[in-house]
């Protein structure tokens, strides 16, 4: 990839330029957001991310996982994006689920890589052997989930949101997305697709661009840092 921000390299390798997180947490896990999404704002084609996507947004997405050390994702695009176990030894997935629709048969399950994030009033019943985080009294808490996800999992420095629109549109209601690591897709692909975020209030979070690059596909992948001042 060409670096054009902040400072403009010919040629950058996606390891040095997803290195690190942009910054740490203080009283909770570092929250960042990736995310592919079209010209005209889609995050999903046909009810995937595949279309969308080209292999160094794959290796972006490989290497902030590596970064991370929990992933929070919902429970729709684990079904829809077939989640298995995560590649990274010792790292954990959360699963956010109200309703409990889970299919719990496969590999990030047997791996014992998964857990359930839900309300503690939810019915939501897991297998034995099922880790379940429970935040919130009639309603999931996200903030409540996100300070306690180390007292489940141990050391937790990182925590990596991969969507949907809906777990999104959560987090920035809840103010917990610290960056937003975004990959534009050159296309536009029309239809009804979910947008980056959705189900939250009118709201306004700032952020401040940190790294702007293109790869030869016209591919154009952006780190945005949450302005808290």
């Amino acid at each position: 990839m060409r670096r054009l921000f902040p400072e403009p390299a010919d040629d950058i390798a996606v390891e040095e330029a997803y290195a690190a997180p942009l910054g740490a947490g203080r009283d909770r896990p570092w929250v960042g957001l990736c995310m592919v999404a079209s010209i005209d704002g889609s995050i999903a084609v046909e009810g995937t991310s595949a279309k969308l996507s080209s292999p160094t947004d794959i290796a972006v997405l490989a290497q902030l996982r590596q970064v991370a050390d929990v992933t929070l994702v919902g429970a729709g695009t684990v079904r829809d994006e077939a989640y298995g176990a995560p590649r990274k030894a010792g790292q954990r997935i959360g699963v956010v689920t109200r309703s409990g629709r889970l299919d719990y048969g496969g590999g990030l399950w047997s791996s014992g890589a998964g857990f359930v994030v839900t309300s503690r009033s939810s019915s939501v019943d897991v297998p034995d052997g099922v880790d379940v985080l429970r935040a919130g009294d009639d309603d999931l808490d996200l903030v409540e989930a996100v300070a306690r996800i180390p007292d489940l999992v141990g050391s937790c420095g990182v925590v990596q949101a991969e969507g949907g629109a809906r777990l999104n549109g959560a987090l920035l209601d809840a103010d917990l997305i610290d960056e937003i690591n975004l990959t534009t897709s050159p296309a536009a692909f029309g239809g009804d697709g979910p947008r980056l975020s959705a189900g939250a209030p009118p709201m306004t979070r700032r952020f401040d661009m940190t790294h702007l690059a293109i790869d030869e596909e016209s591919f154009v992948y952006t780190r945005w840092l949450r302005r808290r001042r």
